[in-house]
């Protein structure tokens, strides 16, 4: 167990860091209306989270009692989908744009969007389906339970990545405007976490 949550948790805080539209979202809300701003942002984004992790846990857990079968390929699937998100960004441009104009809102309506942007977004779910069944440590044992750990680590680990670079967003984007490799090696960060996954995935069972 604590093996299998130290490598996901390990994982969970590369992605964080690597650019993606939601954390480039919270550092351009940091950046434009503070820090407050960006973590207002960051709390609704991962507390849209516990609903995919729901349907997560309830769902693949009814499969993995049902069909062993089933589950593995559920397993393959993620492992493909991870390779394919991999490829995605390394098709993908490495610089990072930060766009300041975006618009001022209440801390309280940064949270509502927040949250309607997790769930609104089915890709979160596919996601989640792909990278958390490779980290269960006990496929025999209580799944749901299993899947629930993960998700509050994995919105945990989020919570505190995003935050820190809400209240470090301007010595961030300094650090990306005169340091041009950065976007370089975020981007095969992400591709080597895909990649590195997606292998765990298939390895065989111990």
């Amino acid at each position: 167990m604590i093996e299998a949550l130290y490598l996901f948790s390990l994982a969970t805080m590369a992605l964080a860091i690597s650019p993606g539209p939601d954390n480039i979202y919270v550092l351009t809300q940091s950046l434009t209306n503070g820090a407050k701003s960006g973590i207002a942002t960051t709390a609704g984004l991962i507390s849209g989270c516990i609903v995919h992790t729901t349907l997560l846990a309830f769902g693949v857990s009814i499969i993995i009692t049902a069909s062993p079968v089933i589950f593995f390929s559920i397993k393959v699937f993620g492992a493909c989908y991870l390779l394919f998100l991999a490829w995605k960004v390394y098709k993908r441009d490495a610089n990072i744009s930060l766009d300041n104009k975006v618009s001022r809102k209440s801390h309280w309506q940064l949270f509502k969007q927040g949250v309607f942007m997790n769930l609104v977004n089915p890709k979160v779910l596919i996601f989640f389906l792909a990278f958390f069944p490779a980290f269960l440590w006990d496929e025999t044992g209580n799944t749901v339970l299993q899947f629930y750990i993960l998700g509050i680590t994995f919105m945990v680990v989020s919570f505190l990545v995003f935050s820190g670079l809400a209240l470090l967003a301007g010595s961030i984007s300094s650090y990306m405007l005169t340091h041009k490799n950065t976007g370089f090696a975020l981007k095969w960060l992400q591709i080597l976490v895909f990649v590195g996954i997606a292998i765990y995935i298939l390895l065989p069972e111990n």
